[in-house]
């Protein structure tokens, strides 16, 4: 029987989707969007990261779906994308953690996704600066968003959302100022509609 290798990572993510604010798909409920279906790109930089040794460190992988109707009902089309600055050693490990295939919170990920449209390397800038939020993945995909003030300036969040990328965490709620995707035949312009982020700790 083969041993799962272990492995840990930590960092920050942000996810910008076509829904309006705040995006009910957290709460289990339909898109709010007119063709019922949610369109989301998630992306990750993990701060500090071993896959049964290989390092991960400031690497970023950021992953395309769309959902037809509520996400729990499955059947994601699904495009991942992992930094082309990892060597081969840690491509894999990327791809064993978001793939599901090395357990932990992303093997219940995997379980609602109907169609995996590509595995890719690229170039992922990702750009974290206070309440901001950036990712642009070569010529595919270009995403800003910002924290929503709430209460004397304070981020709103959410909290014990029952879907989540990050369970256990509280959401901060952003509007993206530019979000576009084109890949796949797959193509959004998402500017103004709903965006999470958070701190992530991830592990098997």
């Amino acid at each position: 029987m083969a041993t799962t290798t272990k492995w840990k990572i930590n960092g920050t993510y942000f996810e910008s989707c076509d829904c309006d604010i705040a995006c009910p798909c957290v709460f289990l409920q339909s898109p709010s969007t007119d063709d019922g279906a949610c369109n989301v790109v998630i992306a990750w930089n993990i701060e500090s990261g071993d896959f049964g040794g290989t390092k991960l460190d400031g690497l970023s992988v950021a992953l395309a779906v769309h959902s037809p109707k509520i996400m729990t009902d499955g059947n994601w089309k699904a495009a991942v994308y992992l930094d082309e600055n990892a060597d081969s050693a840690q491509q894999e490990a990327l791809g064993q953690i978001f793939s599901g295939q090395g357990g932990g919170h992303f093997e219940v990920l995997s379980g609602f996704i109907g169609e995996i449209l590509g595995v890719a390397t690229a170039s992922i800038d990702y750009r974290s600066d206070g309440k901001k939020r950036g990712v642009t993945i070569g010529s595919i995909a270009e995403i800003e968003i910002e924290a929503i003030p709430g209460v004397d300036g304070e981020d709103v969040t959410i909290a014990g959302n029952p879907l989540g990328v990050v369970p256990g965490v509280p959401l901060h709620i952003a509007q993206s100022s530019v979000s576009k995707f084109s890949d796949h035949g797959l193509t959004w312009d998402n500017a103004g509609n709903n965006g999470f982020f958070s701190a992530f700790s991830y592990e098997n």
